[in-house]
């Protein structure tokens, strides 16, 4: 029977909006003597707020996680998955000890691997060669361990052309290609990675997702894997954590994980607001301000039966005077599977802009996608496609919660995507 590797005990990290420290030095002497010397609770950290995005709360205290218990063994694959703000990629932090906690206590048995960003622990003067070396004395390895592994290191990642030259000219992609194939073939015991893997095509990601899989079923060592991709993480890992507002809503098998990050109750309202704390990518040239959703009655509503017109009503600021852009706006499955892609150009449209602030809003009639849950993405672009000026995943989810007007009869979601209703007759 596998023993635990790790083991997280009444976790808890709080984090201070505004002025750092108490206000006073008479308090903050009053907290380290209390906390560091006497090893009790921190007085000034009662009160306080869990980590809720979509409210303005009252206190400068916010738990960005709070009371979090679990246990891990080895050569688990675990996902921990959540919307953004739930608190993943602090936990992730504070079980690579970039980090320390509030209260509560972490055990770990073993050295930890973590790919937490982009280029954490490069330097970028030296050469890739270098900074191999550097990421695995960091690690703790030995120069002789790293010397051994160095030519699957450098093969693996695909960068070998560029091996010694400095990481500063690097793409984003080459350095997460390098700073993974680090992380997974020197010897820890333990290897985290952050969503860090989507900056990586497609075909470096599935390698990514097979070495993984080699370090935990091959070699016995434990993965912990944060992805907003739910067919990745359904594909590799066996068991999932799921955190929302910074406490542990679900743990167990992963299905059964993905199954309540899915449901209905994690719905966020059919209007979304959008400001400076939403995750997203882009120059912001172009940025929108908000989305919603309408059904064909002009409705707000994110539950839809089959049959039904989908309004997606978007707002958008232009803060450098663009005369003309193209927005994409993609549908996904529960499992993040792209179902379609639309664009302006693909119905004759063109988005010419005379006004700071516009709202324009694409009408999808007779909605045929099978029941489930589907999510979100838009983007707004030059018109070539190679400039970003605004990028939001997983925007805002609504559910096909029925046949509608076409059928009575249950859909099971293994039976396909798309219903269609074909004429009947005999010959």
């Amino acid at each position: 029977m596998s023993k635990p590797i790790i083991h997280v005990e009444n976790l808890s990290k709080a984090y201070q909006i505004g002025q750092i420290g108490t206000g006073t030095i008479s308090r903050d002497i009053e907290r380290f003597w209390l906390t560091k010397v006497m090893g009790k609770e921190d007085p000034f950290l009662k009160i306080g707020e869990t980590n809720d995005r979509s409210s303005k709360g009252e206190s400068d205290i916010v738990w960005s996680l709070k009371d979090i218990n679990f246990e891990i063994n080895q050569g688990d694959a675990v996902g921990i998955i959540g919307k953004n703000g739930a608190g993943k990629s602090t936990l992730l932090k504070l079980l690579s000890r970039v980090t320390s906690p509030t209260t509560g206590e972490i055990k770990v048995k073993g050295r930890i691997a973590s790919l937490l960003e982009v280029g954490t622990g490069f330097h970028p003067e030296l050469s890739g060669r270098e900074n191999i070396y550097l990421n695995g004395a960091i690690l703790g390895m030995r120069k002789k361990e790293i010397t051994r592994k160095l030519d699957e290191i450098i093969d693996f990642s695909g960068v070998e052309r560029y091996i010694d030259t400095p990481v500063k000219r690097y793409s984003s992609g080459m350095y997460v290609r390098l700073a993974f194939a680090v992380a997974a073939h020197l010897e820890s015991e333990i290897l985290i990675v952050d969503e860090v893997l989507a900056v990586g095509d497609a075909e470096f990601q599935k390698k990514c997702l097979g070495k993984m899989g080699d370090i935990s079923k091959g070699q016995g060592r434990t993965v912990l894997f944060v992805s907003h991709n739910m067919a990745a993480v359904k594909g590799f890992c066996k068991q999932g954590i799921l955190l929302e507002h910074g406490m542990i809503k679900s743990i167990g098998k992963i299905d059964d994980v993905i199954s309540d990050y899915t449901s209905i109750e994690n719905y966020e309202d059919s209007v979304v607001y959008l400001n400076e704390q939403t995750d997203r990518k882009g120059n912001r040239n172009m940025e929108f301000i908000s989305l919603e959703i309408k059904n064909q009655n002009n409705l707000s509503t994110q539950d839809f039966s089959m049959g039904d017109d989908l309004n997606i009503t978007f707002k958008i600021r232009n803060n450098a005077n663009e005369s003309k852009s193209e927005v994409g706006i993609q549908i996904r499955s529960s499992d993040d599977m792209p179902i379609f892609h639309i664009m302006p150009r693909d119905s004759n449209y063109e988005l010419i802009h005379t006004q700071k602030e516009e709202e324009y809003c694409v009408t999808i009639k007779d909605l045929r996608l099978f029941p489930g849950i589907y999510s979100i993405n838009i983007t707004s672009n030059n018109t070539t496609g190679h400039e970003i000026f605004d990028a939001i995943d997983n925007i805002m989810t609504f559910k096909i919660v029925d046949g509608g007007t076409y059928t009575s009869r249950n859909l099971p979601r293994a039976a396909g995507l798309f219903f269609l209703n074909p004429s009947w007759k005999k010959l």
